[in-house]
């Protein structure tokens, strides 16, 4: 399986930075919850002196709904609406112990990671790239959406949308549940200084996926140069 960003997407933001982890042998049983409660206090220190809408991050992300023409404070980033609730309800959901401990990891960096069963993707490419119009979403619900042409998202190659407005929602298709074993993380940053710090994110959720499963990962950071992640069989 390979993961990229289209050159469409690296033209129009050049100043994407990016990073994926894949990772097989992790499942429901592990206990995240002191760890994610040690990157959430990270995150909510951080809120103590400022809302999620200063932070730089966020803003970066902002700008670039607006430069695809969407609202963004309809429609936010999900770094962004994990801080948002943070804020306003003192702690973050819970709903599988990688995907919080994801989303702890992603509010303490303020930069949105998605968490995908890599058993849900149809190989052998799943692309960010601007929608054609014809492709499928699955919302959590279970019902059925269709990403207006142009937006941005990650399609695979049955033509399966994995997301809608980039990083604003993940699809239920590919969801993790109590079945996944095998994953594809996802972070990506648009503010200053994002390529420095992808690295250190990625290395965060591979110590403490390494920490709570016996699994075997593999990690890239990706650029124009070195756009393609290949993982899996």
């Amino acid at each position: 399986m390979r993961f990229r960003h289209a050159e469409a997407v690296r033209a129009a933001f050049p100043e994407l930075s990016a990073g994926a982890l894949y990772a097989t042998g992790v499942d429901a049983s592990a206990d995240t919850g002191p760890r994610a409660a040690v990157h959430t206090a990270r995150a909510a220190a951080r809120l103590a002196a400022g809302t999620e809408g200063e932070f730089p991050e966020v803003l970066a992300w902002r700008r670039m709904f607006t430069r695809m023409g969407v609202k963004p404070t309809q429609y936010r980033c999900a770094s962004e609406s994990l801080l948002r609730r943070l804020r306003k309800e003192g702690s973050l959901p819970r709903i599988h112990p990688l995907v919080d401990l994801c989303n702890a990891v992603s509010a303490a960096y303020a930069v949105p990671v998605a968490v995908l069963d890599a058993d849900r993707v149809a190989g052998p490419l799943l692309e960010v790239r601007p929608a054609a119009g014809e492709e499928t979403y699955t919302t959590f619900a279970g019902g059925t959406e269709h990403p207006a042409p142009g937006e941005v998202t990650f399609v695979d190659s049955a033509g399966r949308a994995h997301a809608r407005r980039w990083t604003h929602r993940q699809s239920g298709h590919s969801a993790v549940g109590e079945r996944t074993r095998r994953v594809l993380v996802v972070a990506e940053a648009m503010h200053d200084g994002g390529a420095e710090v992808l690295p250190e994110l990625l290395k965060t959720v591979e110590e403490e996926v390494a920490a709570h499963w016996r699994a075997v990962t593999t990690t890239a950071l990706l650029t124009a140069d070195a756009p393609e992640f290949v993982f899996g069989d």
